[in-house]
C-alpha cells in the first residue's frame, strides 16, 4: 500500500454538491482490479475512476471506471471529471486544447478550448426498442402511451432504453420508485421544456440499480440521446439539458453538433470539492 493522490469533484454543475459526484485516484497504476473495486464500493459514489499511464501512444492518460458493483467501459461524467482532475494534478496534453483519454471503448477526445470542456460522443448504435420492453417500461412506470413521442434502444457502451415524452413536465411526473416493480435498468426519459427558459430539455435516468432509483446527471445517456436526435435531424442547434431536478441537483449538460465533421460534443462544468491523499 502507498499514498495516492485523491480528488473528489462534482460534474455537470456550476454549484458544488448539486451535480454528480466522482472520486478520482490520480495515480492508480499498480492497483489490482480487486483493490479498485473495493475502493469504488467504499466511496459509494455512482462512479470512481483510476488514472494511469496510457497503453495507446495516442492517448494522454488511461482511465478505468468503476461503479460500487462493477467496472464499466465508458461514462460521461467520469470522463469530464477525470480529465479535470488530471489537468488539476499537472497533466499536460500532447496537443494543447485537446485531451485524449484511453478507456475501454477506445480513445475519447475532450476539447478544452471552449467555455467548458466537452467530450466527443462515442458512436451510438440506434435500434428499435423491443415491443415487450416498451410495454413493460410503460406499464411499470405508469407512462401514458399517448405522451410518448418516440422510443429507441441506444448503445454507446452502456445500453439505454430511451423514451422521448411530450414535455419536461411528463418526464418530471414519473415516479422513480416504480423502477423496482419491474427491475428496470437504464431507462432514459427526456422531454422538451417550454421555450424561453434556460434549458431546452429535461432528462432523467431511472434504474433499479441506481442510488435513489435515479442518477443525478448522466453524460453517457445524454450523449446517446444527442447522437440519436442529431442523427435523425430532430436537433440541429445546440441543446442545453437539465437533469437531477427531482433530486434537488442543478445538472446541466450542453450538447452541440460540429457541422464540419458531424462530431457531437457533450460539455459540462466540473467543481473540485476535495483534494488530498488516500492509502491504497
Amino acid at each position: 500500500m502507498r499514498s495516492r493522490r485523491f480528488i473528489q469533484c462534482d460534474v455537470f454543475t456550476s454549484e458544488p454538491t448539486r451535480g454528480n459526484g466522482l472520486a478520482v485516484i490520480v495515480d492508480g497504476d499498480g492497483l489490482s482490479v480487486q483493490q479498485m473495486q473495493r475502493f469504488a464500493a467504499w466511496t459509494q459514489l455512482a462512479e470512481t475512476t483510476f488514472l494511469m499511464p496510457p497503453t495507446d501512444p495516442g492517448a494522454d492518460y488511461k482511465v478505468r471506471i468503476f461503479t460500487p458493483a462493477r467496472e464499466i467501459p465508458f461514462a460521461g461524467h467520469p470522463t469530464l471529471g477525470s480529465c479535470a482532475a488530471w489537468l488539476q494534478s499537472g497533466g499536460q496534453p500532447k496537443n494543447a486544447g485537446t485531451v485524449k483519454q484511453e478507456c475501454a471503448v477506445g480513445i475519447v477526445t475532450i476539447d478544452t478550448t471552449g467555455q467548458m470542456p466537452a467530450f466527443a460522443a462515442p458512436p451510438t448504435r440506434t435500434t428499435p426498442m423491443a415491443e415487450e420492453t416498451r410495454d413493460k417500461v410503460v406499464a411499470t412506470l405508469g407512462i401514458d402511451p399517448g405522451r410518448i413521442v418516440r422510443t429507441a434502444q441506444l448503445d454507446n457502451g452502456p445500453v439505454w432504453q430511451a423514451f422521448e415524452l411530450r414535455s419536461a413536465e411528463d418526464v418530471l411526473a414519473v415516479d422513480a420508485t416504480r423502477v423496482h416493480h419491474g427491475n428496470l435498468q437504464r431507462i432514459g426519459l427526456f422531454g422538451r421544456h417550454e421555450r424561453g427558459g434556460d434549458c431546452d430539455y429535461e432528462t432523467r435516468m431511472l434504474s433499479s440499480t441506481s442510488m435513489n432509483n435515479e442518477d443525478p446527471v448522466t453524460g453517457s445517456l445524454n450523449a446517446a440521446i444527442a447522437c440519436w436526435m442529431y442523427g435523425d435531424g430532430q436537433w440541429r442547434e445546440p441543446v442545453t439539458v437539465a437533469q437531477g431536478t427531482r433530486l434537488d441537483r442543478l445538472g446541466r449538460v450542453y450538447m452541440r453538433r460540429d457541422a464540419a465533421n458531424g462530431t457531437i460534443w457533450v460539455g459540462g462544468q466540473t467543481c473540485m470539492l476535495i483534494e488530498g491523499t488516500v492509502t491504497l
